[in-house]
């Protein structure tokens, strides 16, 4: 079962902009490494899926992941043949929003050797640039 909400106030949503940048969620909380994007883009819950499952893989289950973005907004599809004026189409998945600066999983309890390497297969399953970052020791 992909990530979705359980209610929403309103079914469909526009398509919206995503200028700016991240102001919430630009810096690590929980983890001591993380995954920040560096564009813009939608992240669908099933791209979300599919980086979490690499990072649980790849760290055989040890330590703990953070996911620090979810799929709240509804992207609705118009099936195939469908003629122009028939209204807006029916929901198809649901999406995250991402800014530059988001992020998008965190990373804690395993050596830094396997959290770099497991975030780096995840970065390949994310449609958009990004980085991994460590927390600063002060």
């Amino acid at each position: 079962m992909p990530l979705q909400p359980k209610k929403v106030k309103y079914r469909k949503s526009f398509r919206g902009r995503m200028k700016g940048v991240s102001g919430r969620g630009a810096k690590l909380a929980f983890g001591d490494f993380g995954l920040k994007s560096l564009s813009r883009g939608w992240f669908t819950s099933n791209q979300i899926e599919a980086a979490r499952r690499v990072i649980t893989g790849y760290t055989k289950r040890a330590g703990k992941v953070w996911i620090r973005v979810f799929p709240d907004k509804p992207i609705t599809k118009k099936p195939p043949g469908a003629p122009m004026g028939a209204g807006k189409g029916d929901i198809d998945t649901y999406v995250a929003v991402v800014r530059p600066g988001k992020i998008l999983f965190e990373l804690g309890g395993v050596p830094e050797k396997i959290a770099l390497e497991a975030l780096r297969r995840a970065a390949d399953k994310i449609p958009f640039a990004t980085k991994i970052v460590k927390r600063e020791e002060e």
